[in-house]
């Protein structure tokens, strides 16, 4: 409990802190994750079937694997650590969340400032004429076996705003970057820090703050690490930070 005391003593007497949260913060809402011995990698792999290669060489291929792992996002709900993150936002104590992940929990929890730097499921666009749609409008003519899905504007191609394996990093991810420089404390929430370039984004903060079941490639920069939930322990700290009040 000391542990955490002193952790929530750094986060209230800094000015600057943003949340960086990777796969480990949505398995208690259902999600597995790539990386653990239950995750996905044991079963499919993901650098194939959520390829940019195999979206446009192997389309039929893509939306009976790749697909499936985004469209099963969609009636997931934001647990207890979505929800802290949303709340200690709205008072200030952090000024938002970088996600690396794609199921849109974040926002669904009320966090306002989310940098989704692999994308997001809400929505499509064309590859031909860039407009954007609804997740709905792909998937409801993916079900009908409209493979690839067309756009009702031009007949181009429909594709998910999701950073494939062999896409370019999005606009998010510069300006998380621009954000992050020079945070008093970043707080890593369910991130095993070692996909890159995500990875390069902890060495921006003066303070670090580590929350994940496992070690990570960081621990020993940390300024406190915590091997628990994150539900558990961003409440905890957000209790002992509303008890010692913010600066």
């Amino acid at each position: 409990m000391e542990k955490i005391k002193e952790a929530a003593r750094l986060l209230v007497a800094s000015h600057k802190v943003y949340a960086l949260t990777g796969a480990g913060i949505s398995t208690e809402s259902g999600i597995p994750d790539f990386r653990s011995d239950s995750g996905v990698y044991t079963t499919m792999d993901p650098m194939e079937s959520l390829s940019i290669n195999v979206l446009l060489n192997e389309p039929k291929r893509f939306y009976s694997e790749g697909f499936l792992l985004l469209e099963d996002l969609w009636d997931k709900e934001p647990n207890t650590g979505h929800k802290i993150l949303a709340e200690m936002e709205l008072k200030d104590y952090i000024l938002g969340v970088v996600t690396q992940n794609i199921d849109n929990l974040h926002k669904k929890a009320g966090s306002q400032n989310v940098y989704e730097v692999h994308g997001e499921t809400r929505n499509v666009h064309c590859m031909d004429c860039q407009t954007h749609y609804g997740f709905r409008v792909m998937q409801e003519q993916v079900h009908q076996g409209q493979i690839p899905p067309r756009c009702p504007k031009c007949d181009g191609t429909l594709r998910p705003n999701v950073v494939m394996f062999g896409d370019q990093m999005p606009i998010d991810y510069i300006n998380a970057q621009s954000q992050l420089a020079g945070s008093d404390l970043i707080i890593v929430v369910g991130s095993s820090l070692t996909v890159s370039p995500g990875n390069f984004l902890p060495n921006l903060g003066k303070h670090l703050i580590i929350i994940n079941h496992t070690p990570t490639p960081f621990d020993a920069e940390a300024d406190f690490v915590f091997y628990q939930g994150a539900g558990e322990t961003l409440s905890y700290l957000m209790e002992v930070a509303e008890a010692l009040g913010k600066d």
